[in-house]
């Protein structure tokens, strides 16, 4: 198996969609509802290679997510990607300042997502 990568997303199809993408390309996949559920998910140690969030979630949204993976030390210096419809600067700019590493637009295409992940991940 590839590197674990966390997709945290509200919707059941974008998960599913997100995930059968990167299972596709050789990466084992954690999914995750929200943020809440994700760090749930993380309370016993796991070896992430990144995590893809959205912004927009119940419970706990992608900001506050990236902000509680990067007060980790474990998560520190995980690549955090941002799927979301959202595409203002300024919302760019708070996933930016609360860590995020990269920014993709929905709806994307799986060779787009791919394409960001093996460069994300080197």
């Amino acid at each position: 198996m590839g590197k674990k990568i966390l997709a945290v997303d509200d919707s059941s199809t974008v998960r599913q969609m997100v995930s059968f993408t990167l299972v596709s390309a050789g990466y084992e996949v954690i999914e995750a509802r929200d943020g809440q559920d994700a760090m749930s998910k993380l309370a016993n140690p796991v070896a992430l290679g990144m995590v893809l969030t959205d912004l927009n979630m119940p419970n706990l949204d992608g900001i506050g997510l990236i902000r509680q993976l990067r007060a980790h030390a474990a998560f520190k210096y995980v690549p955090i990607v941002v799927l979301t419809t959202e595409s203002e600067a300024e919302k760019k700019q708070a996933a930016r300042a609360a860590g995020a590493t990269a920014w993709i637009v929905k709806p994307f295409r799986p060779e787009q997502l791919l394409a960001v992940i093996q460069k994300v991940l080197g």
